[in-house]
């Protein structure tokens, strides 16, 4: 693959990921609405563009890196987008966490024009795209996953195929569902052991070393414990993600509880002005 490529979206998640791909030797063209942000890449080598447009022309492939399902439209579809302004033959790879439908729309309107869409979702969060150990769960063509597995490998430490456009997405749907019912089980297990008396600290060793242990318990749990909020990845973007998993349960005709009242109380968070708190916030559901 050529060394030049775009990204958009430089958040906590994005502008880690995009100076990885730097450190692999990528020739890198950015785009922010807020080119602050992407100033330390820019001292770093890399160019900053003031219009999309600007950005993918000379890029073989772009990466996007995004909020909300919203503002993927936006990047793609809007007026002086992605499906405007890539060349045909370049790889459109979006790792934000978004709608099936949308990927699939992108994946079949980009096909119309030459283009090479993959769905490609992350887990691992902040710490995971800072030291390049992202997991990427992937739809479209199998043999365009192929030619991107270097980009892949720049950013993470594994990206599987999952099959046609919106598997990836379906993927990471599985997964935050798995991620919310665990932070919802550590949460409640610690607000009862609370209410008890039990002293967290001596619970958190004997609970993360038995049957009771993840990666969510060892991550989160001393956060908890000690009352740090500050995020590595946003109960506001939680709840987006749980919105998109519900409504494809809903379509789907699975009624799925823990999901239901997972998204349920990180939206209680969210309501009391909690949202741009790490999802370790949760705990303060069921302190009131």
């Amino acid at each position: 693959m050529n060394q030049a490529l775009a990204f958009i979206g430089l958040g906590i998640m994005g502008k880690p990921m995009a100076r990885n791909l730097m450190n692999a030797g990528y020739e890198l063209h950015v785009y922010a609405r807020h080119p602050e942000k992407a100033r330390d890449l820019i001292d770093a080598g890399a160019r900053l563009h003031n219009s999309i447009a600007g950005c993918v022309r000379s890029a073989v492939g772009t990466l996007t890196m995004l909020g909300a399902p919203d503002d993927v439209e936006g990047v793609y579809f809007g007026r002086g987008g992605l499906m405007d302004s890539a060349r045909p033959g370049t790889f459109l790879i979006d790792m934000t966490t978004s709608s099936p439908a949308l990927a699939e729309r992108i994946f079949s309107e980009g096909a119309k024009r030459g283009l090479r869409a993959l769905d490609a979702p992350v887990t691992g969060g902040a710490k995971g795209a800072a030291e390049g150990t992202l997991s990427f769960l992937v739809g479209g063509a199998a043999a365009d996953f192929e030619r991107c597995r270097p980009l892949f490998a720049a950013m993470g430490a594994k990206a599987d195929f999952m099959g046609p456009a919106g598997r990836g997405q379906h993927a990471k749907a599985a997964n935050q569902i798995l991620v919310a019912g665990t932070l919802s089980g550590i949460c409640e297990s610690f607000a009862y052991a609370r209410r008890a008396g039990l002293d967290l600290n001596r619970l958190f060793g004997l609970v993360s070393s038995g049957s009771a242990a993840s990666r969510q318990l060892d991550a989160l749990g001393p956060k908890i414990i000690s009352g740090d909020d500050s995020p590595t990845f946003f109960v506001k973007y939680l709840v987006k993600d749980l919105r998109i998993a519900a409504e494809e349960a809903r379509n789907a005709g699975l009624s799925l509880d823990v999901l239901e009242a997972a998204l349920r109380n990180c939206l209680d968070v969210t309501a009391r002005g909690m949202g741009d708190l790490g999802t370790q916030a949760l705990i303060h559901h069921y302190e009131k």
